[in-house]
């Protein structure tokens, strides 16, 4: 266990050399991703919703549950916090460069990292309710684990657990929330409520279905509404 952490120590200061010695413009869009990547995933959760309101129930319940599964990432990840008080590397490391954000006050611990559980949750919540997305959201959730340690908040062992651990809760909840949440978003498009039936959406919209066209073989239509005052024919 210590050799894992001394090997997390060094890649923590392989890391923080490397971002000493990057431009400066390029430092700033680390330490603007490392937050603002978060907000990027609020949007495609956004995206995801809206774009199901006209897809079936079982998609608006993935996308529904893809926030839901995200915010349980971040609940598992505060609580498995609460048990390690694991001192930030900018205040633990000795010999390590100036952290490029302010470093977390004490009791902030680092173990794991929030912002990369949360991450890694959005990434596999994203990829199973929006076919497709995962090649962008699972890259997403790598840069903003990377960024915790690129501007010295994180461990890189503290960013690999949360990855995983956010990745884990999002697919657990995904998996077996996905049939309740599905019944209400059903019964939700059933309601009398417009504002309920506008979040849920109306589902799928089907085609009126076209008129038959008419058989060469069928009858004349006939003039007369009633036989009964159709004049007789001789």
């Amino acid at each position: 266990m210590d050799t894992l952490l001394d090997l997390s120590d060094r890649l923590y200061l392989d890391v923080a050399d490397l971002a000493h010695a990057t431009p400066h413009w390029f430092q700033l869009l680390a330490e603007v991703w490392t937050e603002a990547g978060l907000l990027l995933f609020g949007v495609l959760f956004l995206a995801g919703w809206w774009r199901t309101r006209d897809g079936s129930s079982r998609a608006m319940s993935l996308a529904l549950l893809a926030p839901l599964a995200t915010a349980f990432g971040y609940v598992v990840s505060e609580s498995v916090k609460s048990l390690f008080d694991e001192e930030r590397p900018c205040r633990a490391v000795a010999g390590a460069p100036a952290s490029l954000v302010t470093c977390p006050p004490y009791g902030d611990w680092s173990f794991p990292s929030n912002h990369s559980a949360i991450a890694g949750a959005a990434a596999i919540a994203l990829a199973l309710s929006w076919r497709g997305m995962g090649r962008f959201t699972v890259p997403m959730a790598l840069l903003m684990a990377f960024s915790r340690v690129f501007v010295g908040v994180h461990y890189p062992h503290d960013v690999t657990v949360g990855l995983l651990l956010g990745a884990l809760v999002a697919f657990l909840v995904m998996r077996f929330a996905e049939r309740p949440v599905r019944s209400l978003v059903e019964t939700a498009r059933s309601s009398r409520n417009a504002l309920v039936v506008w979040c849920a959406g109306q589902g799928p919209r089907t085609p009126a279905p076209a008129p038959a066209e008419p058989s060469l073989f069928d009858p004349a239509p006939s003039s007369c509404p009633s036989t009964a005052t159709c004049p007789s024919r001789t």
